[in-house]
């Protein structure tokens, strides 16, 4: 029996990124290999893991953790496939359970929703294991932090990402260097100047500062100069009060 570890399950609005406004299946695995400064997210994983019982009402169901894939699968059945764009894969870094979403990937699709796969994009071996159930990957491009630099990884990545629907999220702060700006856009350049990029400035918190109007303005022109397709989106779910 193959079991999975869960986060938490609901039905929401995409806050972030091309999609937003649309609605969403959520499914938030625990864990992830990086450590980002600005993560408001739990990654641990917890002995129990919640259900929304009805979407934007904050009542839950308690289940174990983990949880067998079957059980999970009809557990998402419960929502109704119609009213929703896709359902979210997400974390933590989902890519980390890639021999599970083996299994309950294809179950997904055979009922005929979308697979969203929300990633850090620095597992490139874990993407082509669930690449035939996907259908659209939001990958993230982390910027160097505490000397990390994860360039060559991002690159490969996203190659592999061309075989499916893909975007690029760079998460940008007030004190974002211009250095790491350039070595992202020309990444992303290199690899297909296509790409839907979008510069999402943080959330402010723990003394993290979101980026003044004129850096986000100059940034996106600097990035204009060498991509197609480059937005300024926040994440419109905290203001909107969504999940």
């Amino acid at each position: 029996m193959i079991m999975l570890p869960v986060t938490e399950v609901f039905s929401s609005i995409q806050g972030e990124g091309p999609y937003v406004g649309v609605r969403q299946i959520f499914l938030r695995l625990p864990g992830c290999n990086l450590r980002c400064p600005y993560c408001d997210t739990v990654t641990q994983t917890l002995q129990e893991f919640r259900l929304e019982r009805d979407p934007g009402s904050g009542k839950f169901s308690v289940f174990k953790n983990p949880i067998s894939v079957n059980t999970l699968s009809q557990l998402l059945q419960n929502y109704n496939f119609s009213l929703h764009h896709s359902i979210s894969v997400t974390g933590g870094e989902p890519l980390l359970w890639a021999s599970e979403l083996r299994e309950l990937l294809p179950f997904l699709k055979e009922k005929g929703i979308k697979i969203y796969l929300e990633t850090n994009g620095t597992l490139p071996e874990q993407l082509l294991q669930v690449m035939p159930w996907v259908d659209i990957i939001s990958m993230d491009i982390k910027l160097p932090s505490n000397d990390d630099n994860l360039w060559d990884i991002h690159k490969s990545f996203l190659r592999l990402s061309l075989q499916k629907e893909v975007f690029v999220k760079i998460v940008v702060q007030e004190d974002t260097k211009l250095v790491d700006l350039e070595y992202a856009r020309d990444l992303i350049a290199e690899v297909d100047p296509l790409i839907q990029t979008i510069l999402q400035p943080v959330t402010a918190t723990r003394g993290i500062v979101t980026p003044k109007p004129y850096q986000l303005l100059s940034w996106q022109s600097f990035f204009l100069q060498k991509l197609r397709n480059v937005r300024v989106i926040p994440q419109t779910h905290v203001f909107m009060g969504q999940l």
